[in-house]
Order: C-alpha cells, then structure tokens, then sequence
C-alpha cells in the first residue's frame, strides 16, 4: 500500500477488488496479537489502541496489543501451561515457530500495555514499579525478552493465554504479516496502560461499543480486528470467551484464491458498513 493512499481508499478499492498485485508478492512475517479482556460493570470489555499516525502498517487504526516476532526473544524461558507442541497443533505451525509467537505476545503485551503475563517464584506478578525500567529497556531493544525473563526470575504463563485466531496479510498489501491472535484476561491486581509510543491512545470498551463507533466514523477498523470484535461481542463474560469452542482457520492463505483478504465470516457484512461509513443516514 504506497504512503500516498489512504488506507480508507484501500479497503475500498480491495473490496471492489480492483487494486493491482505488486509484481513481487512480500513475504508474511510471524506477528502475535493478544485481545486483552475483562469483565466490567456493563460486560466484557477489550484493551483497544490507536496507532499513531507514522506508523508503516496499520497507521491510525484502532487495534490490539500486537507485533512481529522478534529472533531476540530467546524462547528458553521457564514456561507453565499447554507447551510448544499443543500451541502449534492449534495454530498449524512448527513448534519452534509456536514457542515463539506464544513468546512474542507475552513481550509485546508487556511492552505496549504494561501487563506482564508472567509470575515470579512467589507465584505473583512483580509490582508495575519494579520492572518499569525493563520495560523501558525491551522497548529500546536494549535488553532481550529472554534476558529480562532470566533476569527477575519469571516464568512465562502460557495457561493464561487461548488461541483466538490466524490472519495473513493479503498479498495486494506491500508489507504482510501472519498474525496470530491471542486471547487473554487482564490478571488480577494489574492495569493496561497503553504507554507506547505506537499509540496516541488507548481505552477499554465493549466489543459492541467499539463496533457502533466504527460504524459512525469514530475509529477505523482493519477487517481481522472487526471480526475478532464482533465474535467476542456474541459473549457476555470474559469466562464465557474462554469456554466458547473454536478452530483456529486461517484467513488469507490461499494468496491466489483472496488476494484481497476480503473472503471471511462477515466480510459482506463488513464491506456494507464500511461503504456506509460518513453518509448522511437520512439520505
């Protein structure tokens, strides 16, 4: 997608299918994302960012908790919960790859909300205070994920992640990702924060809430993120989102067959929408 488009007129142009394929189709690279959850006074509520403007992908929308895999991650951490060999049996990939996207989430959670899905030997979660200089650090890439893990004597929880969905970037896109969506409750005695320079601004919401805001041209969504928000707007308790029964598909592998990333669950439905957005609802 060229810098000069707005990603507005892309999704348009992708829906009508009348982009052109880059003559060199890009590589997806391996990304975790993690919808953080909890269960608030009105329902269950989603951690929610909005990427700055400058950001390469994704720019201006409203997204969550995500990034790339990193090689620096160093996947011999202590860990507790379903191992490499049941993640990648969900998720169809390798169990090397599988540590890492599981690690990668753990990380980026950390870094782009300040929730740390991890324990110490105690069993507790280090206070916010005593691993804010860590998580400066992870940021700035001047300490590895593995070294800080090490460092203080984590152990990684697995068991309080689920996996939620598989998302490729079409090809029609310059820059792709094979993101892998997680689902995760915010621990107990923890607060997201949404401090990252990635975002301009963070907030919890309904999954409803925040598919009625995009409806009315408050926020953008990406149609992966649309589609997360509206399957888990169908529950009504963070426990009710872990016990529903899914198969992790994967959306947009057969590059030749949707090569816009517009064949989903819902994406008539999202499409409609999406070309309503701005117009006068008494026209």
């Amino acid at each position: 997608m060229g810098e000069e488009q707005s990603l507005d007129r892309w999704l348009i142009e992708a829906g009508k299918q009348t982009l052109p394929l880059p003559e060199v189709i890009a590589t997806p690279r391996d990304a975790a994302t993690v919808v953080l959850v909890r269960d608030g006074s009105s329902g269950m509520e989603v951690f929610l960012l909005r990427r700055v403007p400058e950001m390469a992908f994704a720019a201006g929308m409203t997204v969550f908790p995500g990034g790339g895999v990193d090689a620096a991650d160093d996947t011999g951490l202590d860990w507790s919960g379903p191992e490499a060999a049941w993640w990648a049996e969900r998720f169809g990939a390798d169990p090397v790859a599988a540590r890492m996207l599981v690690v990668a989430a753990v990380r980026e959670t950390f870094e782009e909300c300040g929730v740390l899905l991890a324990t110490g030997a105690d069993g507790r979660v280090p206070a916010r205070e005593q691993v804010a200089g860590d998580r400066a650090a992870l940021v700035a890439k001047d300490l590895s994920f593995g070294a800080f893990m090490r460092g203080r004597n984590l152990t990684l929880r697995a068991d309080w992640l689920a996996p939620l969905a598989h998302w490729i970037t079409p090809p029609v896109s310059e820059r792709r990702y094979s993101t892998h969506f997680f689902l995760a409750a915010l621990p107990d005695g923890q607060e997201a924060d949404g401090s990252t320079s990635e975002a301009s601004t963070s907030a919890w919401a309904r999954p409803v809430d925040a598919l009625d805001a995009w409806s009315r041209g408050v926020h953008s969504l990406l149609p992966p993120t649309w589609a997360r928000l509206r399957e888990l707007s169908r529950h009504a308790t963070v426990a009710d989102a872990f016990a529903a029964e899914r198969v992790v598909e994967v959306v947009g592998e057969d590059e030749l067959d949707d090569p816009y990333g517009m064949k989903f669950d819902g994406a008539d439905d999202y499409l409609a929408a999406f070309m309503r957005l701005g117009e006068d609802p008494d026209t």
